[in-house]
């Protein structure tokens, strides 16, 4: 799923419909994020979703692992300097989420998204939504990135960024 492209126009409109759910007003943010010419909105995190933010060094090796245990993984965003990467799980995850070198967004913090339908400055989607509240499982993720950061470590590194 990594690289998903842009969802046909009914699709697209489905997953901007459940994104926008969570702002504090769905209209008045599907009206700007359509007109923004930056694309992007910022939503309020543990409403229906948190986000698990990682480095992106072990965020791709991660999203590897979760697509051959899935059949689909729940969104991942990246921002545009390859530096970080968020995975979309249920709300509540950040808040009990223990690891180092994770940040959690959940209940009081905000993340900036990108619409489905374009690309901008700030963030990509490497999964888009479906559209259907489709999400990463905490568990499964975790153990992703156990795997992943042992497939580093077995590479000749430390499971640090190379």
């Amino acid at each position: 799923m990594t690289g998903t492209g842009t969802p046909g126009r009914s699709g697209a409109r489905a997953v901007v419909e459940w994104l926008a759910s969570v702002a504090p007003d769905p209209d008045a943010c599907r009206w700007e994020w359509e007109r923004d010419p930056k694309g992007v909105a910022l939503l309020p995190a543990g409403r229906r979703w948190d986000v698990l933010i990682i480095p992106a060094w072990l965020g791709y090796p991660t999203l590897d692992v979760l697509q051959r245990l899935v059949t689909r993984p729940g969104p991942v965003l990246c921002d545009f300097g390859d530096e970080r990467m968020g995975f979309f799980v249920p709300a509540g995850t950040a808040a009990r989420w223990v690891g180092t070198g994770v940040r959690g967004a959940g209940s009081g913090t905000w993340i900036v998204v990108p619409h489905p339908g374009r690309t901008s400055g700030a963030a990509r989607w490497l999964v888009l939504p479906d559209a259907t509240g489709t999400l990463t499982d905490p568990v499964l993720l975790e153990l992703a990135m156990h795997e992943a950061a042992g497939r580093l470590a077995g590479e000749g590194g430390d499971g640090r960024r190379p």
